[in-house]
């Protein structure tokens, strides 16, 4: 995923975004990211990985180990995101980035 990839596909809230903002305004906790134009308060899907970038930025053992993991491209990220929305995880708000569209063959 590169910086200016969306992050939170429901805001449209990009990965540099979330980054600035911890450098800036230093949350406290996680759950603060979401002062962040909203990021993580629709479908839910981008929570895991605010909490992961939030452990890194306060150098969280747990982020060395989730840092580890190969990050996903755009395209996976969202393919991701379709999966977990249609397996009832979250409902993304109007106006959200559309669920993927899954090939058919």
């Amino acid at each position: 995923m590169e910086l200016d990839d969306e992050l939170c596909l429901c805001f449209h809230v990009t990965k540099r975004k979330v980054i600035n903002y911890l450098r800036v305004k230093k949350p406290q906790r996680p759950g603060q990211l979401a002062d962040c134009f909203g990021a993580g308060t629709g479908c839910g899907w981008c929570r895991k990985t605010l909490r992961r970038l939030f452990d890194e930025y306060q150098g969280e053992a747990a982020a060395v180990t989730a840092a580890s993991d190969a990050e996903p491209s755009a395209a996976e990220y969202a393919r991701g995101r379709t999966q977990y929305v249609k397996a009832g995880g979250g409902t993304p708000p109007p106006g959200a980035t559309p669920i993927a569209e899954e090939p058919t063959g």
